[in-house]
């Protein structure tokens, strides 16, 4: 079995945590997304200045209903969804089975419009 090229979560914990290079966390992020795991290369995304991939990341969540994902996006770049973007990834989840996810994506459409 070949070993993994992402930290595992202590270590990733203290990659964060401490002052990586931009290229190496742009690094760190790829691998992350090679695996498909998102959600954890977003914060290596936000310290390498990865605007475009977390843009694109954000399009990904909506577009597959993926609550987490768009929640994760949203925290590293400190924009909001809007309440339009809430409701395209409830219909996407609902679409994709997701039922508790469109849920969620519904009450913070609601909420966001309030």
């Amino acid at each position: 079995m070949a070993r993994s090229k992402i930290p595992g979560p202590l270590e990733r914990r203290h990659l964060v945590e401490r002052n990586l290079g931009e290229s190496r966390a742009l690094q760190i992020a790829e691998a992350y997304l090679a695996e498909g795991r998102a959600v954890e290369a977003v914060d290596f995304l936000r310290i390498g200045n990865g605007a475009d991939r977390l843009r694109e990341l954000r399009r990904q969540a909506v577009e597959s209903g993926d609550v987490f994902l768009l929640r994760a996006v949203a925290a590293a770049t400190g924009e909001d969804p809007e309440p339009g973007e809430w409701r395209d990834l409830a219909d996407a989840a609902a679409a994709a089975g997701k039922e508790s996810y469109a849920v969620e994506a519904r009450r913070q459409a609601q909420r966001g419009e309030d």
